[in-house]
């Protein structure tokens, strides 16, 4: 993953998340699924982990796909990376039953080398961007700029994000960038198995920063924006089918939704840039 190196135009409005997929998105859905070769006719249960990326466009996709198909997907939710017991990579280890990988891009590569992901079964979902949020409220400090943004992170009281992907960024990469590590690591704290946001909403630190599609749903915090183009980390979010998946037909319908034109436009609402199939 490479930082961005030029501006970008927001790809989603804040202001309107849809609480379901347009009428014509559903039909498109069945087009989509029908379309599928050698495609079940019977109904499957789908054993889906996924992390926090894509939850908010996940969960609003995943009961129009149920209703087309007649499939019924079972979630359990974890972060791309870290020591959480409910990290995705931790959830493996234990054996848990899965169909469907949804992590990180680079975090994919590694289930794929290490055997737990059919080896070319991974498809790219979406783009994230690394946003901020503060206490709804509170003002809304700058950080349109990478002088701005040092300046505000040195003002802060306190710092918190997330132990997955944007996280590490953040905290190996971003702040020894910004020159500013040694003066904000005492102020800074990794938060586990929660929304960064809602340990904002709570007063429990002042500046909180995570994937924008993890901020946005957040009640109680106020998304204030991207990070600069300079020091953003773009993460590419990606599909796959587990080795010994016991529904690989139903899990490559599924994937082949999320990156169906049927599926953009929630993708888009919830903060993400979707990777569509032409």
């Amino acid at each position: 993953m490479q930082a961005l190196t030029k501006s970008f135009r927001p790809f989603f409005n804040p202001s309107f998340i849809p609480s379901r997929i347009p009428s014509l998105g559903f039909f498109l859905l069945l087009l989509v699924v029908l379309a599928l070769p050698g495609k079940a006719l019977w109904a499957a249960d789908i054993h889906v982990m996924t992390s926090g990326g894509f939850t908010a466009a996940y969960n609003q996709l995943v009961p129009e796909f149920e209703r087309a198909t007649g499939h019924k997907v079972i979630t359990a939710y974890g972060a791309s990376m870290g020591n959480a017991p409910d990290a995705i990579p931790n959830r493996l280890a234990r054996k848990e039953r899965v169909d469907v990988v949804i992590l990180a891009a680079p975090a994919l590569e590694d289930l794929v080398k290490q055997g737990i992901v059919a080896p070319g079964s991974q498809v790219d979902l979406v783009r994230s961007l690394i946003g901020m949020s503060v206490r709804s409220g509170a003002p809304k400090p700058d950080i349109g700029s990478v002088d701005a943004l040092r300046r505000t992170l040195l003002n802060a009281q306190s710092i918190a994000y997330s132990a997955s992907a944007s996280g590490v960024y953040i905290s190996t990469e971003m702040f020894q960038r910004l020159g500013i590590a040694g003066q904000v690591s005492g102020k800074s704290k990794r938060i586990l198995s929660e929304r960064v946001a809602a340990v904002v909403a709570r007063g429990e630190a002042e500046l909180g920063f995570q994937q924008v599609s993890e901020l946005l749903p957040v009640p109680g915090a106020d998304y204030v924006g991207p990070l600069p183009a300079e020091v953003q980390r773009v993460t590419v979010f990606s599909a796959g089918i587990a080795a010994d998946a016991a529904q690989p037909d139903a899990a490559k319908a599924l994937i082949r939704f999320f990156t169906s034109a049927a599926a953009a436009p929630v993708i888009t609402q919830t903060g993400l840039e979707p990777l569509t199939r032409p």
